[in-house]
């Protein structure tokens, strides 16, 4: 028993010693070994749950025999063997150290779902440009001054956007004297738009302003083959037959209507495609939140003048006096401040949402819109209106849906050609 448990006891040392020196043993891990040393990973080195692994301890499937790792070593002349990554190790890890791949990234919520961002988007765009608009008209009805309370629109995006900037969120772009050249039309057509537009909402129904603002696909493609030289398809003209139409059939009889309201809005309608001009002459890398802050800095400073000779004096002797003792200085402050929100935050939107999808869903998007907000203008301020109005708008609203339709179709044709 004693021989016996002695011979145990050679054998379990021998077999010890075999296993403590497999590499004197082998030459081929040897040369593994010296071919690739631990600790290098810039060259392609195996991270399991962040530690890696010697190169002698990776070798676990045997599909390359050691033997041959080390011919390709010394046929390389000492060189890096290369060596595959071990997946079955990873594969095989508990449950303890954590399963995430290294490497793989982790996709957030937008990049997982980019309809359903997309779609919040819209929603957001529509929500705050309807809000806006009734609240705009809501101040004009005991408030009328169209120049100022533009100043103040511009003035609360401005101070958000610097707000924005010194947080960080976004960055703010370098601007120097070149691009501000090509911005300065730009923000100047923006800032005669914005105001003419709301002097047309302070003078007249804003379901029937919108329906003047939906001739602007008229005033844009007249520019487009007048001013830009550019040719316009027959088509296209006749699509903006209807258009033309619907507007002048709901003009008739528009019971709101009269001319300060009608010509501001055309006023607005060029001065939109005016600054549709300039934009594709001054198109930058500009991401267009910072290109929008820009715009709204110009703009604030061009509408400041006008506001001050047309309407200061009004205001310094009755107008500010009035407004406060209709609704109270707390309301007076609270509305000027949200409408100014409201306007900044639905343009912002109108823009990144613009960015996230095609030129038809774009186009669609801003049929959809103007719908929008004639409809609930209507219902909230229980505008009456004719039977030929209402059916003049449906015409012209069917009429831009099928112009926009059609230029998005063109536009998505140069696109895939100059793609081939």
């Amino acid at each position: 028993m004693a021989a016996t448990a002695a011979g145990i006891s050679g054998s379990g040392m021998t077999s010890l010693l075999r296993l403590r020196r497999p590499a004197a043993r082998d030459p081929a891990m040897a040369a593994l070994a010296a071919a690739r040393p631990a600790g290098s990973v810039a060259d392609g080195g195996n991270l399991i749950w962040g530690r890696q692994l010697r190169a002698a301890l990776l070798h676990l499937d045997r599909a390359t025999p050691p033997a041959r790792i080390a011919a390709a070593a010394a046929a390389g002349g000492g060189q890096k063997a290369p060596l595959r990554p071990v997946v079955t190790a990873a594969a095989s890890s508990s449950p303890a150290e954590g399963n995430d791949p290294v490497g793989e990234p982790q996709l957030s919520f937008a990049a997982k779902y980019p309809a359903l961002v997309t779609g919040f988007f819209f929603f957001m765009w529509y929500f705050l440009n309807v809000i806006f608009n009734i609240l705009n008209k809501k101040i004009y009805n005991y408030f009328p001054y169209p120049y100022f309370v533009s100043v103040i629109h511009l003035f609360v995006g401005v101070v958000y956007c610097l707000i924005s900037w010194a947080v960080g969120l976004p960055k703010r772009a370098p601007i120097d004297s070149n691009l501000l050249k090509l911005l300065i039309p730009v923000a100047a057509c923006h800032a005669l738009g914005h105001v003419t537009s709301n002097v047309s909402f302070a003078a007249v129904a804003v379901s029937f302003t919108h329906t003047i603002k939906a001739l602007e696909p008229f005033f844009n493609a007249a520019a487009s083959q007048f001013i830009l030289g550019q040719q316009i398809p027959l088509t296209l003209w006749l699509s903006l037959a209807p258009v033309v139409i619907g507007v002048s059939m709901a003009s008739l009889t528009e019971l709101s209507f009269n001319w300060t309201g009608f010509i501001s809005a055309m006023i607005s309608n060029i001065s939109f495609t005016y600054r549709s001009i300039y934009s594709k002459k001054a198109m930058t890398d500009m991401d267009s939140t910072n290109v929008y802050a820009y715009i709204s800095i110009i703009a604030l400073f061009v509408c400041i003048p006008p506001a001050i000779l047309l309407e200061g004096p009004q205001l310094l002797q009755h107008g500010f006096k009035d407004a406060i003792g209709k609704v109270g200085t707390t309301k007076f402050v609270s509305d000027l401040f949200w409408v100014g929100m409201f306007y900044h935050l639905y343009n912002q939107l109108a823009t990144n949402t613009l960015e996230r999808v095609a030129p038809l869903t774009h186009a669609v998007g801003n049929v959809l819109k103007r719908v929008f907000v004639i409809g609930f203008s209507i219902v909230i301020f229980g505008n009456k209106i004719s039977t030929q109005t209402g059916i003049g708008t449906c015409i012209a609203i069917a009429g831009v849906a099928i112009y926009s339709y059609i230029k998005a179709k063109m536009e998505e044709e140069k696109r895939q050609i100059k793609a081939a």
